[in-house]
């Protein structure tokens, strides 16, 4: 699983082939959320409130990037 980007107590990540939509796994210390890229909704499992607003803020300021990598993993 290549990790995107990194930050103090999460990161944000794809799998190579994974299955659509499109999306990208946010990992924290206790939980695992999938975040698709196109509508930054949480589809499955969840995100710590403390890091939410920071990873889906990135995921939106990064969404042509995250779907470029998206195109290349797949």
């Amino acid at each position: 699983m290549p990790t995107i980007e990194e930050f103090d107590g999460f990161l944000i990540a794809m799998y190579f082939k994974d299955h659509n939509p499109p999306h990208v796994h946010v990992v924290t210390p206790n939980e695992t959320g999938l975040v698709s890229i196109n509508d930054c909704a949480i589809f499955a499992g969840s995100i710590d409130q403390k890091f939410r607003r920071e990873a889906l803020e990135w995921i939106v300021a990064n969404r042509n990037r995250l779907l470029l990598l998206w195109g290349q993993y797949k």
